[in-house]
């Protein structure tokens, strides 16, 4: 075994492991921005329901 080997050993699943956490933070940053969306858009259907109720 080389130098090579062993920093491939040690080396790949320390960068996989980084990889795996930077993309499921960037899932729960997603995810958060889509509820704060999700949550804009019932706030805008029930302005055009209450809007139409009163016509």
């Amino acid at each position: 075994m080389g130098i090579g080997s062993i920093i491939v050993f040690y080396l790949v699943p320390i960068v996989l492991v980084a990889l795996v956490i930077r993309w499921v933070r960037l899932i729960k940053v997603n995810s958060d921005e889509q509820v704060q969306q999700n949550k804009q858009i019932i706030t805008l259907l029930e302005d055009i329901r209450k809007r139409k109720n009163t016509l």
